[in-house]
């Protein structure tokens, strides 16, 4: 007994520790230091929430910019199932759904090269996918620009404006949020 005394005490010491303040000190910090990160990093406009900068969303509609493909279950981008295809390079499922997805973006697509960049028919390890190469945006301004009736220069001014570049160029290379630039599209078109 007068071993066991000290294992529970520590025991439950430890879980108070671990359990309590550590979660909650740690809470506290995120908020204070990184309030938006902590949060979601959540697009608020108009008091409504529009999506999170760190979550991709199902674009289908010809006046928008299409991100990465969403392996997720269930329904595309959901960030409770997130995961890839799990697909191997040799699967014929594989083949069968990047094909399909080359002549459905070159459909859509007619304007743009017969190149579709591969980041628009292969999906992520996480499906999430918020952002692309500026080179896979590129490749689709001229269907964004012709559904919205504006010109490929204003709709490429836009792309630029929304491109971001790593803090150190050798470390990463540039995105485009393609959430954040189907929301400022939305935008231009109001004002």
């Amino acid at each position: 007994m007068t071993m066991l005394r000290p294992a529970i005490l520590l025991f439950i010491l430890l879980s108070l520790i671990t359990g309590g303040l550590y979660p909650l000190v740690t809470t506290a910090l995120g908020q204070w230091w990184f309030k938006d990160q902590a949060n979601g990093s959540l697009i608020m406009q108009n008091g409504e929430n529009r999506g999170s900068r760190l979550i991709g969303q199902n674009f289908t509609d010809a006046r928008y910019f299409q991100g990465r493909p969403s392996a997720t279950a269930e329904s595309p981008y959901n960030p409770m199932a997130s995961g890839g295809s799990n697909l191997a390079g040799s699967n014929p499922e594989l083949d069968k759904a990047v094909t399909e997805r080359v002549a459905a973006l070159r459909a859509a697509n007619p304007q743009a090269s017969r190149d579709v960049p591969v980041e628009l028919v292969t999906a992520s390890a996480s499906g999430l996918d918020y952002s692309l190469t500026p080179a896979a945006v590129a490749w689709q301004i001229p269907r964004v620009a012709a559904a919205r009736q504006l010109t490929v220069e204003q709709v490429s001014q836009l792309v630029a404006e929304h491109t971001q570049k790593p803090l150190v160029s050798f470390i990463g290379m540039p995105v485009v949020n393609i959430v954040e630039l189907n929301l400022a599209l939305d935008a231009l078109r109001k004002n």
